[in-house]
């Protein structure tokens, strides 16, 4: 008995556990702190709602109150009509005529079951916006298939039709038509096209740790151009090394001002190897693109001072264990993860097929460049 009764929830209790998830925790510590033999409990609540948090319920300020009810109940009993009672309750007589047929009539007519019946009936599921707007929910769609996150779509929308709110949809309300199983608005594989494939949406945090290198005459971020840090001029550009299986790596380039990236296929992590690669390519950009590169402390890059003499552009390492210092690198790196899972052998992508990939990073709307995307914000610079 005390197994079955254990499976519920007290409205204290989810109170407390979407607090505990929407903080960060993990489904085992919520179902420890909640006294929890297993987590399986915890874990069916958070799915139904897709890992987010219901609104709290609500009466609207025109719904019939509680107390009003009684005062229809004590009305009945002494005989008074509708249209006395409505006056008393400053109500129209038609909202008292209707309550009470829809609550057996003024025989059976209770206060306390006409407002729990009345509570229930406030809880159906309400249609969301992509449910009533096909035009809306067919370009959600699309872009998602394309692999564009719920907030590039929102911001995209925006920019798009800007006097047309009926196409407008924030990206909460795409992640709920995602997750959220009793909507079922988008069909479930779109969320195979989000960057995590995640089931449910989780709270954000974690770190990224980032390895060392002994690289001889580094020259620290901190004597990198001003211009660098403020992103205001373009040609400023972030590298690292993305790892697959089998020691395989791809180099991603990713540009400060206009967050433009590419993708290049290196066949070994040697230094002399990433350098020639790199160095081929930089040599090909235009020379307003060609000012500095920041990189991790890898030993990858090593042989940095023979890079910047074929395509004059200085090299400056990250202080250790700082990855944010090349925080747009980072973030498409974990961007990039949706196309190369890790585990995956690397070596078998070829150049072109790389080219697509990052063409495909650069025609996404960044809600930093104001829902622009990096291919257009590059065309205005590059004029």
């Amino acid at each position: 008995m005390e197994g079955n009764a254990r499976t519920w929830f007290t409205l204290k209790q989810k109170t407390e556990l979407w607090e505990r998830w929407k903080s960060g925790q993990c489904v085992a510590d919520i179902a420890r702190a909640l006294a929890r033999r297993n987590k399986s409990g915890v874990y069916r609540v958070l799915a139904v709602n897709g890992g987010i948090a219901p609104s709290p319920r609500r009466r609207a300020p025109v719904a019939l109150r509680l107390e009003e009810r009684e005062e229809i109940s004590r009305g009945i009993v002494v005989g008074r009509s509708i249209r006395r009672i409505a006056q008393s309750l400053g109500r129209s007589p038609s909202t008292v005529s209707r309550e009470i047929k829809r609550n057996g009539g003024c025989s059976a007519y209770r206060a306390s079951e006409a407002d729990t019946r009345a509570w229930g009936r406030a809880s159906r599921p309400k249609a969301c916006r992509l449910a009533c707007h096909a035009g809306l929910r067919w370009r959600v769609a699309q872009k998602l298939s394309f692999q564009w996150s719920p907030e590039q779509i929102s911001g995209w929308l925006k920019r798009q039709f800007p006097a047309d709110q009926g196409m407008q949809v924030s990206h909460e309300t795409i992640y709920r038509s995602l997750f959220i199983q009793t909507r079922g608005v988008l069909k479930k594989e779109l969320m195979t096209h989000l960057r995590t494939a995640r089931q449910m949406r989780q709270a954000k945090g974690g770190t990224t740790k980032s390895g060392l290198g002994q690289i001889v005459d580094a020259v620290s971020i901190r004597e990198r151009p001003a211009e660098a840090e403020d992103r205001a001029v373009p040609g400023h550009w972030e590298g690292d090394l993305l790892s697959g299986a089998n020691n395989t790596h791809i180099a991603t380039l990713v540009e400060r001002h206009t967050r433009f990236t590419m993708l290049l296929k290196v066949p070994s992590k040697d230094t002399a190897t990433v350098v020639a690669v790199l160095g081929k390519h930089v040599r090909k950009l235009p020379q307003e693109l060609r000012r500095s590169l920041t990189w991790d402390r890898g030993k990858e890059m090593a042989d940095h001072k023979s890079f910047t003499i074929a395509t004059n552009v200085q090299v400056y390492f990250c202080d250790p264990r700082s990855p944010w210092q090349r925080g747009s690198n980072e973030n498409t790196n974990g961007l990039l993860r949706q196309y190369f899972p890790r585990g995956s052998d690397l070596s078998c992508f070829s150049q072109a097929y790389l080219n697509r990939i990052a063409l495909r990073l650069n025609q996404r709307p960044r809600k930093t460049l104001g829902f622009e995307t990096p291919a257009d914000r590059l065309q205005t610079v590059l004029r």
